[in-house]
């Protein structure tokens, strides 16, 4: 069990930033701010309330022992698993905290809950970033005088400090965490610390199994390592490798390796098909091989013959929008009748024109896309990379009965949270019969095809 937080104590978070030249429109991306800038409505202060007071839009901490809990109205005051950032600055030798999963008490220590540490010079050596008294840093990663973000992250039994968008500390409980709201500490008059743009996003979990159905070994990531986060996530991921034109595996001998590290362990294995040649480099035996396979549209030959990779600006040809989007919608129809479970990285738009998602993706063309994921079965991933699709379309094709699977479709070693993928479930009613499954053995679409 973890220990019951004592003494002082903060948390605070980055905010999670997206290029958000290659999203669909996410306005908010889910962050709710605690903290409106003017006064305290929705806080509660413990013994000492003038510890606590507002100016210039910034909460001002300094002064006796007081702790101020969060009361407000969002999700009932009540989190679980949630990301929680908040914009610091410490003045020298402040000491002060933020506890999680607490509850209000009227005076002493909050007696439920964890801390994280917020302290850069104080005569505590437990520094900024710290799970207080149980997986503490020694060397701060912000300074006194300067602002500086610092996000929280709780999922499942892991619990992630980043100073800065830099991984701090990161620990896995050794059982399943409780839940509740977040509390401010004050520590003592000659403290002073100062808290803005103060926010929470839940991470909802949703009724049914958590799978992250497209994970890439990138960035140093080991294969023991990415189960050990799954674990810790109570989840499952999908181990992917990119096969295809262009990319270290090109035929079915160099696929064996892969094979081979995944045999035996608690894993799905993917294979991600690259490119329109892939069918012409792998025998279907070898495709069978895999509990799935799934591609995207991102590389084709245009219609002047030229190949295109959308996420590559330079082989990106765009002279009138429609015409481009027409021609696009046309390739992923196509792209629908290959041999695959999953269709990632869906309506994902390259730089140039990923401002103009909404005005792109109209009604007619999303329903082309739909109709033909149904037509062939194949499920859509939700990507939470590229914030991809949009709600709008996950609702239509939900409405139309398409089947859905999360993919982070990581870039390097950091693996996030599915923090779209579990949104949009909630907002978008998902269940567990919305949702993809790998199919057995002799029922694969490779293993159907004529």
């Amino acid at each position: 069990m973890l220990r019951k937080i004592l003494p002082a104590i903060l948390i605070t978070c980055i905010a999670f930033s997206a290029n958000h030249s290659a999203f669909a429109k996410d306005s908010d991306n889910g962050w709710i701010s605690l903290f409106n800038g003017k006064n305290l409505d929705g806080w509660k202060a413990s013994e000492n309330k003038d510890t606590f007071s507002v100016r210039d839009g910034i909460i001002v901490v300094k002064g006796p022992r007081s702790h101020l809990f969060y009361t407000g109205t969002a999700e009932g005051a009540n989190f679980k698993d949630f990301e929680f950032k908040a914009d610091i600055m410490t003045k020298p030798r402040a000491n002060s905290g933020m506890y999680f999963h607490t509850q209000y008490r009227q005076t002493g220590w909050p007696n439920k809950g964890y801390e994280i540490q917020v302290n850069n010079s104080h005569t505590d050596w437990r520094r900024t970033g710290s799970l207080y008294g149980i997986n503490d840093v020694r060397n701060s990663a912000a300074k006194d005088n300067e602002w500086f973000t610092q996000h929280i992250i709780v999922d499942g039994r892991q619990i992630t400090v980043k100073v800065n968008g830099k991984t701090v500390m990161q620990y896995a409980a050794p059982e399943k965490l409780s839940s509740g709201t977040f509390a401010l500490q004050g520590h003592d008059p000659g403290s002073t610390i100062y808290y803005k743009n103060i926010m929470v996003r839940p991470l909802p979990r949703p009724d049914f199994p958590l799978v992250d159905y497209h994970v890439h070994l990138k960035g140093g990531l080991t294969l023991d390592e990415a189960i050990q986060n799954a674990n810790e996530r109570n989840m499952k991921f999908g181990i992917a490798e990119n096969c295809g034109l262009g990319f270290k595996v090109t035929d079915d001998e160099k696929l064996r390796p892969f094979l081979n590290l995944l045999k035996g362990k608690p894993v799905y294995k993917a294979m991600q098909a690259e490119g329109r040649e892939w069918l012409n480099m792998f025998s279907p035996n070898m495709i069978a091989k895999f509990d799935y396979a799934f591609t995207d549209a991102m590389t084709f030959t245009d219609k002047r013959g030229r190949r295109t990779r959308l996420w590559m600006p330079d082989e990106v040809h765009i002279d009138d929008k429609q015409e481009f989007m027409d021609m696009y919608v046309e390739k992923i129809v196509s792209v629908l009748s290959e041999p695959v479970d999953i269709y990632v990285n869906p309506t994902f738009l390259p730089a140039v024109i990923a401002d103009e998602y909404d005005k792109l993706w109209t009604p007619r063309r999303m329903k082309k896309v739909i109709k033909a994921a149904v037509k062939n079965n194949v499920a859509i991933e939700i990507n939470a990379r590229y914030h991809i699709p949009n709600k709008a379309f996950i609702k239509r094709a939900k409405r139309a009965g398409v089947k859905f699977a999360f993919g982070t479709n990581n870039g390097g070693r950091e693996l996030g949270h599915l923090e779209y993928c579990r949104r949009m479930a909630k907002e978008c009613g998902l269940t567990e019969k919305d949702m993809f499954s790998p199919k057995p053995d002799g029922k694969k679409p490779i293993q159907r095809r004529k």
